[in-house]
């Protein structure tokens, strides 16, 4: 983990480089920690009770890029990509999971986001959740957290897999 490069965040750009840089850095930050894994260290759910894996955090966070970009902001329909039968989130779903897939749709899902934040006018531009009304700036900043959040939890099932810890 420890050559792993991350994106440098924006010490004094404007507001929108700035967010997007410390988004970019948290999304590095994830692919960091699951750097270097088998298929099966990926899949490996090692703190029990829990569902969290790091491939299940990858296609999870795909799904949000998903939806608060794609759907939210840029107000396409684009469905969920890993869906039970009856329509619930299988993200978390990861026994038979191919983390090759997993990352090429994540990768995708954040170069699209960069492709809507790019195009926006401003960060006062908004997106539509059914009646709710979010500015571009607020999507960016619960995406940081959102990602930060689930940095954390990456940071302790890495540790549990192999040792590693770090930033």
């Amino acid at each position: 983990m420890s050559d792993f490069q991350r994106t440098r965040t924006e010490q004094t750009a404007d507001e929108r480089a700035t967010l997007a840089s410390f988004l970019d850095f948290q999304r590095d930050t994830l692919a960091m920690k699951c750097a270097g894994l088998t298929t099966e260290q990926l899949r490996e759910r090692v703190l029990e009770p829990s569902a969290l894996s790091l491939l299940g955090l990858v296609r999870h966070l795909a799904e949000i890029e998903r939806g608060w970009f794609r759907n939210t902001f840029g107000r396409e329909a684009a469905p969920g990509i890993w869906r039970h039968p009856d329509g619930g989130f299988a993200e978390f779903d990861v026994d038979d999971a191919d983390p090759g897939e997993a990352f090429a749709v994540w990768r995708g899902e954040c170069d699209r986001a960069r492709e809507l934040v790019a195009a926006a006018e401003s960060l006062d531009v908004l997106g539509h959740h059914g009646e709710e009304a979010f500015s571009l700036r607020w999507i960016l900043t619960h995406m940081i957290e959102e990602y930060a959040r689930h940095n954390g939890h990456a940071d302790l099932l890495r540790e549990h897999l192999d040792g590693a810890t770090g930033e």
